[in-house]
């Protein structure tokens, strides 16, 4: 059976992560400092490990996925939407800790739940094998996304409770003999790992 790598690599630094924001849908661009974590990323990465760049459309990441693909020298990035992040409805904006206060049960709503949020990533697994399978495509997309990822693989393991994933940290998981595994958990900044 043909191996299949997925990267998961997290966008650059926006306003509205440096305040603890909901980002959600809203599309916040990126700031100085995580286009920096952008070329750091790119610089950490090697082109020999990738063939494929996926990407939220979302600015935040497609534009860090552009900044990576052209160190790669990959010439197209692929706008996937299953990669977007979770839809926080009505509490985009807020700040975190207000929003746990507010909604203690973690709803937002106008959002998408926990429920829809797991059917959407084992739909986005099944959609990323089906074009991608016997390749490695470097996706770059949203803390959430890539939380429900680790944690459907990993069975609840990962991220442990209260760990952040970092801007521009990547994890890697793989298909092979018929199931998922995750081959790298890393919440950390490849800005961090590169220095």
């Amino acid at each position: 059976m043909a191996k299949t790598v997925v990267g998961l690599l997290r966008h650059g630094q926006t306003d509205w992560n440096i305040d603890l924001r909901l980002q959600g849908v809203t599309d916040v661009p990126l700031n100085e400092t995580g286009i920096k974590q952008a070329e750091a990323a790119a610089a950490f990465l090697q082109s020999s490990d990738w063939d494929f760049i996926a990407s939220s459309p979302l600015s935040r990441a497609k534009d860090t996925a552009d900044i990576v693909a052209s160190k790669l020298q990959i010439s197209e990035v692929a706008i996937v939407p299953l990669l977007l992040e979770r839809s926080f409805g009505e509490v985009e904006g807020m700040i975190y800790r207000d929003w746990k206060r507010d909604y203690p049960d973690g709803i937002a709503p106008g959002g998408e739940t926990e429920e829809e949020l797991h059917a959407r990533t084992i739909l986005l697994l099944d959609a990323l094998l089906e074009t991608y399978r016997g390749t490695r495509v470097l996706t770059i997309s949203h803390g959430a996304l890539i939380r429900a990822v680790v944690n459907i693989l990993s069975h609840g393991e990962f991220p442990l409770d209260k760990q952040r994933i970092s801007n521009a940290s990547l994890s890697i998981i793989v298909h092979e003999q018929n199931s998922w595994r995750i081959e790298s958990y890393e919440p950390a900044s490849l800005a961090e790992r590169s220095k």
